[in-house]
């Protein structure tokens, strides 16, 4: 069994209920239930959250509402990998076993159908125990300053002279969703298990959403991709 959970709990501070806000035309949490439900990879995509809105929203476009979360994985300091493994738990206590879970964020709406397709072909056919969608920094990391006693300097002065192009690249998660096997994540309560493999994005597919200068920037470049006036 693969399940799909969509983790959207209804205290969010810096947007306040931005899991079910209009995003160029429908709750922006309708992309990543449609996207899991159009890829065909998941026997279930479901809706993990505390909130009776968020639930009811999230099942008009198709997601399953089996459990509520709880208090303790709804807080404002619980990570994503608790309430993964507190929805693997539950499942099992309903007698299911799913051998792989994704969670997909609500704020995503760069994922595709296509792109969870690929994540899960990659899972197949690597051999990996967990596939996480990662960016490149688009400037050197190794190039970085750091202030000291409110002056500039390098962090690592050793690459102040490197041309980007000679510099290892250096990648971060692109905050869309996370494939993982179960046993695996619960085991080492981590989305990052040893054997993780990479599906590498573009930049111009990711967008954190943190403020709502990040949400206008993100709807500017998801109508620009769509074709979207």
């Amino acid at each position: 069994m693969k399940i799909a959970m969509i983790t959207a709990r209804g205290g969010s501070k810096r947007i306040p209920r931005k899991n079910i806000l209009d995003f160029c035309g429908k709750p922006i949490l309708a992309y990543s239930i449609e996207a899991a439900l159009k890829s065909g990879v998941f026997d279930e995509v479901m809706i993990s959250t505390e909130d009776e809105e968020i639930a009811r929203i999230a099942q008009t476009y198709g997601a399953s509402f089996p459990f509520p979360r709880s208090p303790e994985t709804a807080g404002d300091h619980a990570a994503t990998i608790d309430v993964m493994c507190e929805v693997a738990e539950e499942y099992r206590k309903l007698g299911k076993n799913p051998e792989s879970v994704c969670c997909i964020y609500p704020t995503a709406p760069f994922v595709t159908a296509e792109k969870l397709r690929k994540a899960a072909s990659l899972f197949e056919s690597s051999g990996a125990d967990a596939v996480i969608p990662v960016v490149r920094f688009s400037y050197p990391p190794q190039r970085c300053f750091v202030l000291s006693d409110d002056l500039l300097r390098y962090k690592w002065p050793e690459y102040e002279f490197s041309r980007s192009q000679d510099l290892e690249p250096f990648y971060h998660d692109a905050g869309q969703f996370y494939f993982i096997k179960t046993d695996v994540m619960l085991s080492g309560h981590t989305l990052v298990p040893a054997k993780t493999a990479p599906l590498i994005m573009d930049e111009t597919e990711v967008q954190d959403i943190d403020t709502m200068d990040d949400w206008k920037i993100a709807e500017m470049k998801f109508r620009r991709m769509n074709g979207l006036s």
